[in-house]
């Protein structure tokens, strides 16, 4: 069976050419983020912020979200958020106008049993012509821990990646790889800070798989730069940067085409519950990608890695195999 090839020939695109643009964007991209993190903030959902999250439907035709926040304001339980959709994976949810409505309310003083009677609260108040399809309850206090060890996961994610790749390759490489991992980080946050999607739990699911599969690429393309290196020992870097990743194009295509296809489909068929995750994914494809090309690649022309001792170990792997031959 012959392998699927996107592309035949190896292409001789000057990806060097562009690096220090890439750098400058990435530099105004990650700066852009701290601000808005630092002003606008995230919009974090009740994994992070304790309260209530009810999912409904109206029986009777189409929301009307102006006479269910009435309702809701006149229990004086808070500032409600409501948010209409259509969910095209399930029939009641399928409608346009929608139907099926999202009910966010603030955290109860009074502990869990405040949070269990306003969902009593709001079910008096809303009426027999509305389906409950979801009630969640998440205290504050678990809402600050998650934030804690989500804050660490994140952490030790990128930790364990610069240790990874500093013994897989060499400590320049771990440097590159771990600036272009946190700048697909960053960046994602970026993204949920400018347009104020929900952050929650799903979200940080992502933005770790995002990290995998930012790593994974860059992996791939630091082994043929090495690769190349011992192959080439007298080529000027630069040229030997932009030779890795021409031969690694094809694959790099093929990576980001099925793995788009697949987040495409969630995003479009896996409902509101995993908008935001598939959102966060389709976005780090594209930039895990960029960065793998334009960000994690050039880095190692600034940091330069040993030549010669790579070439010596390559010298030492093919020792035992002439011996073998002769």
């Amino acid at each position: 069976m012959r392998p699927l090839i996107v592309i035949r020939r190896v292409p001789k695109i000057d990806f060097m050419r562009w690096h220090l643009f890439g750098f400058a964007f990435s530099g105004l991209l990650s700066i852009a983020t701290v601000v808005l993190f630092l002003t606008a903030g995230l919009n974090y959902g009740i994994d992070f912020t304790g309260g209530t999250l009810i999912e409904v439907r109206v029986t009777n035709g189409a929301a009307d979200l102006a006479a269910m926040r009435s309702k809701l304001d006149a229990l004086h339980v808070g500032e409600p958020s409501l948010q209409a959709y259509v969910d095209k994976t399930t029939a009641e949810c399928a409608t346009s106008p929608p139907a099926c409505v999202l009910i966010r309310l603030p955290e109860q003083p009074g502990g869990d049993a405040a949070q269990q009677k306003v969902v009593q609260q709001v079910r008096g108040a809303l009426g027999p012509d509305v389906e409950y399809r979801r009630t969640e309850v998440v205290g504050p206090s678990v809402g600050s821990e998650l934030i804690r060890a989500g804050v660490l996961a994140t952490v030790l994610a990128l930790g364990a990646i610069m240790v990874y790749v500093w013994f897989r390759f060499e400590w320049q490489f771990g440097i590159g790889a771990t600036l272009a991992t946190l700048h697909d980080v960053i960046t994602t946050v970026g993204l949920f800070a400018i347009f104020q999607l929900e952050f929650n739990l799903t979200t940080l699911a992502a933005i770790l798989t995002i990290a995998g599969y930012s790593i994974n690429d860059t992996v791939v393309i630091y082994d043929r730069v090495r690769e190349s290196m011992r192959k080439y020992r007298t080529m000027p870097f630069r040229d030997l940067i932009n030779l890795a990743l021409n031969e690694t194009l094809s694959r790099t295509i093929l990576t980001v085409a099925t793995t788009a296809l697949a987040v495409l489909a969630l995003l479009f068929l896996g409902g509101e519950v995993l908008r935001g995750f598939s959102i966060a994914m389709l976005w780090g494809i594209v930039i895990g990608t960029y960065s793998s090309l334009f960000i994690a690649a050039p880095l190692l022309y600034y940091v330069q890695p040993n030549r010669r001792a790579i070439a010596r170990t390559a010298d030492s792997d093919d020792a035992p195999a002439e011996r073998a031959s002769r």
